[in-house]
């Protein structure tokens, strides 16, 4: 039974909602007839699924129809501050607001680390933020609901305004707005495991000496060297602007944790814009260029930023 009504689409605006399933017929049930739909009232799609649930799709459709674009969210997702990027550009790429879509996006599936699942969350907390009310887009965000952490369903019913369960469609009654946003960008990172930590306050005058150690460590801990420079540059914008806007310098801090190396840099500013470095950079843009460079080199980029400064985060998989 299709879970949407034919024909339905959010004139009105924007639509994000949490899709939560089990079982791969439930899952063909939300989002087949959903691209369908879309398909016979000329309205582009973007899918982006892990692989083996493109391939559900897809066959269930009997391919690739036209105005139906699949991505997979496994590369697109690897870092999830990328995938906001790609929605932006979807729009951007189809009338620019002015033409109703649809998009149906996985960024959370089981398996997934944890600290990529709760930067996940935040991504799509700041979904409700990125894409304005009146963009015709209906988005919607699968969660495999016998497969993930009940701890991560909760969230998706806080993090989206309407929800698909049980073949239903409703408003999510502990839908957070706003209030959730804020909270997810000032939501505290945890401390490193115990073990050795790099510690280095700087200065304007500091940076070379900091690409130098963080390239030191990466190469010590085997980070694959096609990586190694990716990560001395990106802490070097990080670096860069804690000096132009978090108060003239801050403390860097490396570790490594079993599968990643960790590079955090920590200031005393104040981010407002919770949608720094994800946004793609235009030739007036300024700030937020670095952290989406950034965004672009690294495997997970966590920012926070709270009443006592901001720390932002950078790792690459060993």
């Amino acid at each position: 039974m299709p879970l949407t009504a034919a024909g339905a689409q959010p004139s009105e605006g924007y639509r994000h909602e949490a899709f939560l399933w089990s079982g791969k017929d439930e899952f063909l049930a939300g989002t087949v007839p959903f691209v369908q739909e879309a398909v016979a009232q000329g309205q582009p799609v973007l899918v982006a699924l892990i692989r083996p649930r493109i391939e559900w799709v897809r066959r269930e459709l009997g391919g690739s129809p036209e105005g139906v674009a699949f991505v997979d969210m496994a590369e697109l997702g690897r870092n999830p501050a990328r995938i906001i990027p790609a929605w932006r550009a979807f729009i951007d790429d189809n009338g620019g607001g002015s033409r109703a879509l649809r998009g149906i996006g996985e960024p959370v599936w089981a398996g997934r680390r944890s600290p990529e699942v709760t930067e996940c969350q935040v991504h799509e907390s700041l979904l409700n933020l990125a894409i304005g009310p009146t963009v015709p887009l209906w988005l919607r965000c699968p969660y495999e609901a016998d497969a993930l952490d009940g701890a991560v369903i909760e969230e998706a019913h806080r993090s989206h305004p309407q929800l698909v369960e049980r073949g239903a469609e409703q408003g999510s009654r502990r839908y957070g707005g706003m209030a959730h946003i804020r909270a997810a960008f000032e939501l505290p990172l945890p401390e490193p495991a115990a073990g050795h930590v790099d510690l280095e306050a700087f200065g304007v005058a500091d940076l070379g000496r900091l690409r130098a150690l963080v390239r030191q460590r990466a190469r010590d801990v085997r980070l694959d060297p096609d990586r190694v420079e990716d990560l001395v540059l990106a802490v070097h914008e990080v670096s860069a602007n804690s000096i132009d806007h978090g108060g003239g310098g801050g403390v860097l801090r490396v570790w490594r944790e079993p599968d990643r190396i960790v590079c955090e840099v920590r200031d005393h500013g104040r981010i407002e814009d919770a949608l720094v470095g994800r946004r793609t950079p235009t030739g007036e843009q300024g700030r937020g260029r670095g952290l989406w460079l950034a965004n672009q080199l690294c495997d997970l980029v966590q920012i926070r930023s709270l009443a006592d400064g901001t720390a932002v985060r950078v790792s690459c998989w060993l």
